[in-house]
């Protein structure tokens, strides 16, 4: 490995490398993803530390497998939260540890390096950069602008609630390092990461009045005309300059997003160290983002249900592949003009690859799906007025009485998080405990969050709210979050039910719209409740969908949605 031979001239033992971009960002680009052109990992997070005689990949519950498919050969898979750095790298004397300011914050590093066996180096040039011959060229396009009846809030609006934040504790300046909180703000979006329609930029907000939007200059031309003389546009390089500026000031910066270099540059000044406000803004969607959402969720319904009708139809007489079925899935998509591109990697896995909980199907993997598999498909789209995710496990004609007792508690658990009603305090960690209780009673249990939140024609993952075993963030009306409990036996399948939810006062309410695998239910194992749930839920997909369908698949929806 040629990083390795730069140790020697930096004086170091050993290199850090993490999956995100210099803007954090959760998909990076081919030109920045420097995790998988040293470990040919291709998930969306996790990191990697290189060592003079061992090289060791973290990962999350989710992409385990994965991670010991694509790196396996030449890279210790470690499973963080499990493990971290300091129960695997064992010296005895004090070594260290090479890194890139601009792709690290400072809580993020000490998180996972706090031990006293390692010491930090600070290098500014990218190490992984040096090596990287042939490396993809960087695509510039313009950023965009969203419009307000897609929006349903201005960009004044939006700047007066961060400007009233910013009174209440006082602060002069907030520099703003996440993309996705100054498209936002700022009702803009771009090209710049895959599958999430982030404008790659920085913002600096005066408690004065004055905003300073920072990035390549080509980037601005098509926005320009929707800001008054209040935004300032600068080169991208220009920022750094702008920041050394700034002497004896109260400046908030993000504790997760704000790199080391750019805490740096601050150093002269009160440093707030906290996390952004417009995350916590964001969030909580406007009631035109809502019924954009549900009017989104419809779309992408008509799409995912047509699919899956034609999928059962035609799995036992056409070679489909995984491959070929995600393929058609998009095809379906793209039939409405609304869709813009995939929301993430679409997961198609049939039989044991529906257990690798972030598959990605491959030329080597792709297997054709045949009878008695489970097939499981997890995909969403953008649309200009929303994001969406749903995932579908489907029988192909599997009538084994185990894998319906664990679909059926899989499913015992999302009902039992979509029928919860919330309380004042009410947090996600609480509900990630309801989601699991069914597998639990046999001893099983999956290695993920029960939901995350989802952004609105923005990032699908998005924070702070989620369904997870550490979530502490109050759950408040707006936010949208994904229902997603699962269960997955390596090597033989995957159950995974996902619907979009979101929160109106104390209730949750769906906004997936697409049947339920009935044929995998197991209705003796159901109380009343549960059995109201799915049929008052199947008809109102039924209601929905069924204009936009054919006559056979009318006759499929029907069928799909009466009563267990």
């Amino acid at each position: 490995m040629k990083l390795k031979s730069l140790f020697k001239n930096y004086n170091i033992d050993g290199y850090i490398i993490p999956k995100n971009d210099e803007y954090f960002n959760e998909f990076v680009t081919p030109s920045t993803d420097r995790l998988k052109f040293i470990s040919n990992f291709s998930g969306s997070a996790g990191f990697s530390i290189i060592l003079k005689n061992k090289n060791y990949l973290f990962v999350d519950g989710r992409y385990t497998i994965q991670a010991k498919i694509q790196s396996g050969k030449k890279f210790q898979i470690i499973t963080i939260p499990q493990r971290f750095p300091k129960n695997v790298i064992k010296t005895k004397r004090e070594i260290v540890i090479g890194f890139d300011p601009r792709l690290h914050s400072e809580k993020q590093l000490s998180f996972l390096l706090n031990f006293k066996k390692i010491k930090l180096k600070s290098i500014n040039k990218n190490l992984v950069d040096i090596t990287w011959k042939n490396r993809p060229k960087e695509k510039i396009k313009p950023f965009f602008s969203l419009a307000r009846k897609n929006a349903g809030e201005s960009i004044n609006q939006k700047i007066t609630k961060v400007r009233n934040i910013m009174l209440k504790y006082n602060v002069d300046y907030l520099f703003v390092t996440a993309p996705e909180n100054i498209a936002w703000i700022l009702n803009i979006r771009g090209h710049d990461s895959f599958f999430s329609p982030l404008p790659n930029c920085r913002l600096l907000i005066s408690n004065k009045g004055g905003l300073s939007l920072f990035s390549k200059r080509e980037k601005f031309k098509n926005i320009k005309k929707f800001f008054d003389k209040k935004v300032n546009f600068y080169e991208e390089d220009t920022v750094e300059n702008n920041l050394k500026n700034i002497w004896n000031k109260k400046v908030w910066v993000d504790s997760l997003t704000c790199s080391i270099f750019f805490k740096n540059l601050l150093k002269n000044n009160n440093i707030l160290e906290f996390e952004d406000p417009i995350y916590k803004l964001k969030s909580t969607k406007n009631l035109t983002e809502i019924n954009n959402i549900k009017r989104c969720h419809i779309i992408d319904g008509i799409a995912l249900t047509k699919f899956l009708f034609w999928l059962k139809k035609n799995f036992k007489n056409k070679k489909i592949t995984e491959i070929s079925a995600q393929k058609k899935l998009e095809k379906f998509r793209t039939l409405n003009k609304t869709y813009k591109f995939s929301s993430f990697n679409t997961i198609s896995g049939a039989g044991p690859n529906s257990a690798i909980i972030h598959y990605r199907a491959s030329k080597e993997s792709n297997k054709i799906l045949k009878r008695g598999d489970l097939y499981l498909v997890d995909s969403g789209g953008q649309y200009h007025f929303g994001t969406t995710d749903v995932t579908r496990t489907i029988s192909l004609e599997n009538n084994s009485s185990l894998i319906k007792e664990i679909y059926t508690r899989v499913l015992k658990g999302h009902i039992a998080v979509s029928r919860y009603r919330l309380k004042k305090n009410s947090t996600g960690s609480e509900i990630d405990k309801k989601a699991r209780k069914f597998l639990k009673q046999i001893n099983l249990d999956y290695p993920h969050g029960t939901g995350h939140g989802v952004g609105y024609f923005l990032n699908v993952h998005e924070g702070p709210q989620s369904f997870s075993k550490n979530n502490k963030v109050k759950l408040k009306s707006g936010m949208i979050i994904s229902n997603e409990p699962g269960y997955y036996k390596e090597g033989h399948f995957g159950i995974r039910i996902e619907n979009l939810i979101y929160i109106n006062k104390n209730k949750f309410n769906e906004l997936t719209m697409v049947p339920l695998e009935k044929d995998l239910i197991n209705k003796k194992m159901l109380n009343k409740k549960e059995i109201k749930w799915i049929n008052t839920y199947h008809n109102k997909v039924q209601g929905k969908l069924i204009k936009f369908m054919n006559l056979k698949e009318k006759v499929d929806l029907i069928k799909a949605c009466s009563p267990v």
